[in-house]
């Protein structure tokens, strides 16, 4: 077996380098390896002085047209979505979805936007699945979209109603037949959140960012445009 080195927060950290000559590690091995990571671990000092030496904010942010701006979030919402995609952002339809747990403590998971229009933002996932459960109890949740290569942050927060029995049906038939595997009638649950508040975010290298902001109100939609925010 051949090994090289990378460095893992500072230190060494041994690897198995993919060649014809590699071969399975044995157990007592894996035992080794997994005792030595156990223990490199940096002190918090160290861990804080490794994430600040770490680059951030390192993308190209695209013209912003503050003067142009939609009078409510779904348009704004497509043209950055269809802007990262043609950006070449792998998956830019992901997001971090969070919910409320029974312990009142947030939940968080990443999974795939399904749809966004004047009904809302939409995703999926079983009934049985945890974020369904906590759905079922405390029905409101928030999306976060992030694209770095942009710059560019979306957040959506607000009430979640499922779709009917018909849009969740069909969202499940349009999945691969293994992705269907297993799920039962009824089982899959199309959800939407009704946005009661949606942030645009883009970031600035001098940290002079921008920041939209739609908050739903009984007439439409309200926009505050804040520049020049440091972060």
């Amino acid at each position: 077996m051949k090994w090289s080195s990378c460095l893992h927060l500072g230190r060494a950290l041994p690897i198995w380098r993919t060649s014809p000559e590699w071969s399975a590690p044995t157990s007592e091995t894996l035992w080794h390896y997994r005792r030595m990571v156990a223990e490199w671990t940096l002190p918090v000092s160290e861990m804080n002085v490794w994430l600040r030496a770490q680059p951030s904010l390192t993308g190209i942010a695209p013209p912003l047209d503050l003067a142009g701006l939609p009078d409510e979030p779904v348009p704004l919402f497509v043209g950055w979505l269809g802007q990262a995609a043609a950006e070449g952002v792998p998956e830019p339809h992901a997001a971090t979805l969070a919910t409320i747990g029974e312990d009142d403590v947030p939940d968080a998971r990443t999974l795939i936007l399904k749809d966004v229009g004047q009904r809302g933002w939409a995703f999926a996932g079983p009934r049985s699945s945890r974020k369904g459960a906590q759905l079922a109890a405390r029905p409101s949740a928030a999306l976060n979209f992030w694209w770095p290569a942009l710059m560019r942050a979306v957040r959506v927060r607000g009430l979640v109603r499922e779709a009917s029995v018909e849009e969740s049906a069909a969202d499940l038939a349009a999945r691969s037949v293994a992705a269907r595997d297993g799920i039962g009638p009824g089982e899959w649950v199309l959800w939407r959140i009704i946005p009661t508040r949606v942030e645009f975010w883009q970031g600035s290298a001098d940290r002079d960012h921008t920041r939209i902001v739609y908050e739903r109100a009984n007439s439409g939609w309200t926009r505050t445009v804040t520049t020049k925010e440091r972060g």
